[in-house]
């Protein structure tokens, strides 16, 4: 028996659309992730970046801020790590609460 599937069908988005994305990906404000910029486009961040190859503005992930001296992008950059190795172990931690709680 085989199994019916409906087909999702690809959304096609206009040359307007993709040339304003890959603008306001240029100018975006500082602290707005690709990822963050896809999401209120609701598009997928790899697409995005996708356009902004094709329009020859790759987004940099590594960039650092405008005016931002090595050493603060040094203390960012540290200050963003300690967050995410905080939410890694909450998030082990509540693994463990519902694997424990399954049982």
């Amino acid at each position: 028996m085989k199994s019916e599937r409906k087909k999702e069908r690809r959304r096609g988005f206009t040359l307007e659309f993709k040339a304003e994305a890959v603008r306001l990906l240029a100018e975006r404000p500082a602290g707005l992730s690709v990822t963050q910029l896809a999401r209120q486009l609701d598009v997928r961040p790899e697409q995005l970046r996708a356009w902004a190859r094709q329009h020859g503005a790759e987004p940099s992930p590594e960039a650092a801020l405008p005016g931002e001296t090595l050493e603060q992008e040094n203390r960012r950059l540290r200050r963003e790590l300690a967050v995410a190795r905080q939410e890694h172990a909450f998030a082990k931690k509540v693994a463990a609460y519902f694997a424990k709680e399954s049982r």
